[in-house]
């Protein structure tokens, strides 16, 4: 069977310019627009459909869009993207098209960012897309001296900034009007990848050295409750990217790393896999059973090893018949991290088990569950 094609979505960005150019066209063409044709930062054009349009007084409209994310999960999913667009009078030299954050969208509180302090978080590839979409449709009926101010606002943004990073990156109040490109090409790794960067950038810009890596949400709960001394921004969630995590740690130059992950991906680490995600459970398997056999495991373990399902039910194996095997994974983890950090940084490692608790710390060995 052949494999399904995942539907490609667009950004909050790409929504927010929509939306403009939306408004735009029913200031100055006196009409709604079913949709509307936007050019992604790639060259790409797509239509994309208007959800309301409505005047809000002379030279004064409301224009949302619902983000369609494609098949890429996605907090902001669904959720209405709007503006309220201004049509002023000349410019008189000024920028065209000023553009601002409303309701919903955050404003920045702490450097790092690509955003200033103090401005709303709309980023750089946002801009030039709402920009060039006004800028489209004011050439188009001869208005090129008009003024366009552009307000973003996100009916539902402070909600959904809560399932997002953004307030330990410093973004309160709403959620950022994201997008490099405008699309959101499903699993996407460069939002993964960039959300990583911004974390990373962040942490250095209040002058933090170390940084705890972690895969997700859990293991960065059990990672903070391990070290409680260390600030928010201190944790960072690599997801798969253990490979780009430790290059972009070297980039923001961050002289200690410690990763903070649960037994199963420990062993796609060992084994190197640049994106533990591309890991798949077999191969892990085959590593973690030869390991065994390194370690001096009786062939029986080690082909049990072999035959199970997951990391998890070969864990419960390995600790209960030969402990030591844990250390030579977390040993082949630190090193892996080692020569993806170009040996530049100081690494060192927790493993937690399945009841998230820390079984294994470099310098400590095996810790009592």
């Amino acid at each position: 069977m052949a494999k399904k094609k995942l539907r490609t979505g667009f950004t909050t960005g790409a929504a927010a310019a929509a939306a403009t150019k939306g408004a735009l066209i029913y200031l100055l063409e006196n009409r709604v627009a079913e949709d509307v044709g936007v050019e992604f930062l790639t060259g790409e054009k797509r239509r994309i459909p208007i959800f309301e349009v409505r005047e809000q007084g002379p030279g004064r409209a409301i224009c949302k869009v619902v983000k369609d994310a494609g098949d890429d999960p996605d907090v902001t999913n669904g959720a209405e993207i709007g503006v309220t667009v201004f049509l002023g009078p000349s410019a008189n030299g000024d920028s065209k098209v000023v553009i601002s954050g409303g309701e919903g969208v955050g404003t920045v509180t702490k450097p790092g960012l690509e955003v200033p302090v103090g401005e709303p978080a709309i980023n750089s590839g946002p801009r030039k897309m709402i920009e060039a979409s006004a800028l489209e449709v004011l050439e188009r009926n001869a208005a090129e001296n008009r003024r366009v101010q552009v307000e973003v606002f996100v009916p539902e943004g402070e909600r959904l900034s809560q399932k997002t990073l953004n307030k330990r990156l410093g973004v309160l109040g709403g959620i950022s009007i994201l997008g490099t490109t405008g699309l959101v090409r499903p699993m996407s790794h460069e939002a993964y990848t960039a959300s990583i960067d911004s974390a990373l950038s962040v942490a250095s810009a209040v002058g933090l050295k170390r940084a705890v890596f972690t895969t997700g949400r859990r293991s960065e709960r059990c990672a903070q409750d391990l070290l409680p001394d260390l600030p928010p921004e201190a944790f960072v969630q690599i997801g798969d990217f253990f490979q780009h995590g430790l290059q972009s740690a070297l980039k923001f130059g961050f002289e200690n790393i410690t990763l903070a992950v649960f037994f199963g991906k420990a062993v796609k680490m060992a084994q190197e896999a640049p994106c533990t995600h591309a890991a798949k459970t077999a191969l892990s398997l085959e590593a973690l059973s030869r390991w065994c056999m390194e370690d001096g495991c009786p062939e029986e373990l080690a082909d049990t090893v072999l035959g199970c399902n997951t990391a998890r039910e070969a864990f419960f194996h390995v600790i209960e018949q030969r402990p030591s095997v844990i250390d030579r994974v977390g040993e082949k983890m630190i090193r892996a991290a080692e020569k993806f950090g170009d040996g530049r940084m100081g690494i060192d490692a927790v493993i937690f088990d399945f009841d998230e608790k820390p079984v294994w710390r470099s310098g400590q060995g095996r810790m009592e569950t």
